[in-house]
């Protein structure tokens, strides 16, 4: 008779037996296995951590996490198990615990490849792309045919803003692993950030064939043919990405910038609240105990806390709503920038201006000023327009009123942002903020105009800058310098930019905070757009309903701003003959 096994040896057997259907692709089999040795013996490191890499392997990555940590109460020497770890909660978002995983397994293995790895990935998504970088070098510099780690390097150069760096990284990846769709995609976004959507769309179509339901490519495949102007492509590749994942957020968002691009602006707002649940901005979403508000109950008799969010330009384009709040009987608490609050004291039908950050005063529901259009319902042509509805202080306005007109000597004043502010740190905004702004230089046809009009009783134009940043430290160094006035070192908020740009005839500018400051006072601005359009400006119109005194003059293909920039030579050469009466 056969002496029955010892429990060691029965879990020994087991084990065996689940790797080898590990191994054979009987996964759930597999999973029973490990399951059961653990019930005989609960803290069976194999089991624990191989199941943990089977949930992993299985999409359960919180289960994993679980797994793998009782793993490594059982025995912490395992540099391989703490760097599965590390790869798990980079994949929940986790990053100071993965990146304090991915140590751990250096510590015990520094010459290891995966850790290195997973430790680049913990650093980029804790913003330090630099050290990450270094992460993955020393990764390929360990193995050099490493797809992977490739790859991922691509990522990090693409974020600090390296895109034909990215381009040969995941090249190499690609030629080590031909297959990778994920390297794909990411060879299709450096391509986007190097302004040639056309390739991109290949590499995102390329990694749609590799993977059907790789829901990324498909909403990357959407931005890509937006820069195209192809927005009903974009809008079905966008529900593409959402039927296989209907919660995928950064979808929803793009989509909404497309529908509101459109115009479909009442499908846009609904989409458009998405935001909240971005992982860039879920953090800064205020959580308070009082209602939100979206235009759902009445306002009667309630004081309503309106909050700024995300830029400058936002706060001023969409603070004009406090005032309808306020005809709806609320009284309406408005915090803002800190840059804003005194210019903001001149708005209709606020009765208390707070600036971010201070204490806030009692109030009983609350509401973020881009959520105020689905609050009202706004479409095309219920967009409140009246302007001004923002006004510079009088005794500063005419303060600068006689400066500028000694300096503009009967000519037109006409002030000049080139640059709209620069955010490297969010990839999607670098790359915004590098199509949406010029160089100094590029000004050049326009800045030519004064000796072009020189034509007797027609003024020339008197040129003043309002560019602040780095962006301004371009004026000095340039040819213009001694023809372009600056007094932006005086300007300290908008109320300062407010009383000097009231007094001006025209205001030219990329798409910044400015376009929306000089709309507000009612000022003339030409708004000088890229062809990817912010969706507030819609497609193809020259005007805007927001700013009755806007007008835009639009990229005609990507990128293209030499053909932008003669068409606003010839009008504002044509607008300088038009204010003397001259044919």
């Amino acid at each position: 008779m056969k002496k029955p096994a010892s429990l060691p040896q029965q879990l020994d057997h087991m084990l065996r037996q689940a790797v080898a259907l590990q191994q054979n692709g009987a996964l759930a089999e597999a999973q029973e296995l490990y399951r059961e040795i653990l019930e005989l013996k609960p803290r069976h490191f194999d089991a624990l951590q191989l199941l943990g890499a089977l949930a992993l392997q299985s999409g359960r990555v919180a289960e994993g996490v679980d797994l793998l940590t009782r793993a490594l109460a059982v025995n912490p020497k395992q540099a391989a198990v703490h760097s599965n770890l590390a790869y798990a909660l980079n994949a929940l978002h986790r990053f100071d615990e993965a990146l304090a995983s991915a140590n751990r397994a250096l510590a015990l293995q520094p010459q290891f490849p995966d850790a290195l790895n997973n430790r680049g990935n913990a650093q980029a998504g804790l913003d330090q792309p630099l050290v990450a970088l270094a992460s993955f070098d020393r990764a390929i510099a360990l193995a050099a045919d490493f797809a992977q780690a490739w790859n991922n390097r691509a990522c990090v150069l693409r974020d600090l803003g390296r895109p034909a760096d990215a381009l040969a990284s995941c090249d190499r990846a690609l030629a080590l692993q031909p297959g990778y769709a994920q390297a794909w995609s990411n060879r299709g976004n450096a391509l986007s950030d190097m302004n040639e959507p056309q390739e991109a769309e290949r590499s995102y179509q390329r990694a749609l064939e590799l993977a059907p339901g790789f829901v990324d490519a498909w909403n990357n495949l959407g931005l890509t043919q937006i820069d195209q102007g192809r927005h009903t492509q974009a809008l079905a590749s966008y529900q593409r990405a959402l039927a296989l994942d209907p919660e995928a957020a950064e979808t929803h968002w793009n989509e909404s910038l497309c529908l509101l691009q459109m115009g479909q602006l009442e499908a846009g707002w609904r989409k458009y609240e998405w935001r909240w649940e971005r992982s860039r901005i879920k953090a800064s979403r205020r959580v308070v105990a009082q209602p939100l508000w979206l235009g759902d109950f009445s306002l009667a008799g309630k004081t309503i806390l309106l909050h700024a969010e995300q830029g400058l330009g936002d706060t001023l384009q969409f603070c004009r709503y406090a005032a309808m709040v306020a005809r709806l009987g609320a009284k309406v608490i408005l915090e803002v920038q800190p840059e804003l609050r005194r210019l903001m004291s001149t708005l209709e039908g606020v009765d208390q201006i707070v600036e971010a950050g201070e204490p806030l005063p009692p109030f009983d529901c609350h509401c973020p000023l881009l959520s105020l259009p689905l609050a009202f319902r706004t479409d095309v042509g219920s967009i409140p327009s009246a302007t001004p509805y923002l006004f510079p202080e009088p005794v500063a306005a005419r303060e600068w009123r006689n400066r500028i007109d000694k300096d503009a000597q009967g000519r037109l004043k006409v002030g000049l942002v080139w640059a709209g502010g620069n955010r490297p740190h969010v990839a999607e905004l670098r790359k915004n903020d590098a199509r949406r702004s010029v160089a100094l230089a590029r000004f050049a046809p326009l800045l030519d105009v004064p000796k072009v009009a020189n034509v007797p009783n027609v003024p020339n134009v008197q040129f003043f800058s309002l560019q602040k940043g780095p962006a301004a430290q371009q004026l000095p160094a340039s040819e213009w310098a001694a023809h372009v006035v600056d007094y932006t070192a005086e300007l300290n908020d908008f109320a300062d930019t407010a009383a000097l740009v009231s007094n001006l005839d025209l205001v030219i500018s990329v798409d910044t905070s400015t376009v929306h400051l000089a709309g507000a006072l009612d000022r003339p601005v030409w708004i000088l757009n890229r062809f990817d359009t912010c969706w507030r400006w819609m497609l193809e119109r020259s005007d805007t309903p927001w700013y009755p005194r806007a007008r835009l003059f639009r990229q005609p293909a990507l990128g293209d701003w030499d053909s932008v920039m003669q068409t606003v030579r010839a009008a504002l050469a044509d607008h300088a003959f038009a204010l003397t009466g001259v044919d």
